[in-house]
């Protein structure tokens, strides 16, 4: 169970990033357009706030089941880099990031105008990525 949740985990991951990527490209095309921010837009950044809350759901069963998660919560494991990643740091960034790209979904949903709207979601899904980026370990990542 543990080598599948971590297979679907890494999966993901790259399902993630790349819808991600799209959504802000669209998002981004849309803005520099000056087009109207559509139900179509909405749903096309729901999407991206789904697979992520998706996403940290499977991770966090695996932090509570993996040797490398909770179970590794230790001073000692503080002074090993790989071990404080996989413990604290991704962990932390990850749920970051996925509160950066909720709270832009929600501001661009309850927006009163599309630019506003559209600033929303480049801002808040463009720092979730980069938090992302930043600390997806990329030295183990298949």
């Amino acid at each position: 169970m543990y080598t599948g949740l971590q297979h679907l985990h890494s999966g993901l991951a790259y399902l993630v990033l790349a819808a991600l990527a799209i959504i802000f490209g669209y998002v981004l095309f849309k803005y520099f357009n000056d087009k109207a921010f559509t139900e179509r837009v909405r749903k096309v950044s729901l999407v991206g706030l789904i697979i992520t809350h998706l996403q940290l759901l499977v991770g966090l069963v695996l932090y509570i089941i993996s040797p490398k998660g909770i179970s590794n919560f230790s001073g000692e494991a503080m002074g090993d880099a790989m071990s404080r990643l996989y413990m604290l740091e991704h962990p932390l960034t990850m749920i970051i990031a996925i509160i950066l790209i909720t709270v832009g979904y929600s501001k661009a949903k309850n927006g009163t105008n599309d630019i506003s709207r559209y600033k929303s979601i480049l801002i808040f899904y463009g720092l979730g990525i980069f938090l992302m980026l930043l600390r997806i370990p990329w030295s183990v990542w298949p």
